[in-house]
């Protein structure tokens, strides 16, 4: 009976280490997989930092070309606002003496006439 639990004892013991091979096997695989696909996200997360990078990038320079265009802009409306005050300063002056001259004109046909 003693050689029966001892030949049992033994073979439990033999099953065991090739149970846990097994599980490690099973546990590498496993691991292996994860590795792979967290692998796989860093890849794609590193294609789409890439692209937000570029997209950044040109619409800085987008930015960059529209504030320069902006500040063209500004420039010529600040160019034909005094052009306009130029031109709304000569027709005030321009009506003022016209002004003075129909005065003119009327003071001369009010005058007495020379003999």
């Amino acid at each position: 009976m003693g050689l029966i639990l001892l030949l049992a004892a033994t073979v439990n013991a033999g099953q065991a280490p090739v149970q846990t091979a097994v599980e490690r096997e099973q546990a590498l695989n496993s691991a292996q997989q994860r590795a792979g696909a967290a692998y796989n996200e860093v890849q794609l997360a590193r294609q789409n930092a890439k692209r937000a990078e570029q997209d950044f990038l040109s619409a800085q320079d987008l930015d960059r070309a529209a504030q320069k265009q902006a500040a063209e802009t500004k420039k010529q409306l600040s160019a034909a606002k005094h052009a306009l005050d130029a031109a709304k300063a000569r027709d005030a002056n321009a009506r003022k003496a016209y002004e003075q001259a129909l005065n003119d004109v009327d003071r001369a046909r009010k005058a007495p006439a020379a003999r």
